[in-house]
């Protein structure tokens, strides 16, 4: 699994123009062959950040991803930023979820 993260800050006077115009991208990318899932976040501490991540089954998704037009929109919304954009992506060999808090906490139930 491939995981993208793209982070744009977004100058306070087009927060909301920019924000809804991500929010765009996130339905046509999650419709993409290979997208595990994409979605759109602003957190309460940074409301002019803006972070999209997107999961990709494996890297040849990712690329077919990567040359589609929602991309070329993204792009051109990175440069609307107030700073340089933050482009990452982490290729992930496995997964665990609550089975591995269990394998190292025990048996022991809730902590007291």
């Amino acid at each position: 699994m491939i995981i993208e993260q793209v982070s744009i800050a977004a100058p306070n006077e087009r927060r909301h123009e920019l924000g809804s115009a991500l929010a765009t991208l996130v339905g046509p990318t999650n419709a993409e062959h290979g997208c595990l899932g994409c979605r759109l976040f602003q957190t309460w501490d940074r409301p002019s950040e803006f972070r999209i991540e997107a999961r990709w089954v494996n890297v040849d998704s990712l690329i077919r991803h990567l040359q589609t037009d929602t991309y070329k929109r993204l792009l051109l919304l990175m440069e609307l930023g107030s700073v340089p954009p933050v482009l990452e992506f982490f290729t992930v060999e496995g997964v665990r979820g609550l089975d591995l808090v269990e394998a190292v906490r025990g048996d022991s139930g809730p902590a007291s």
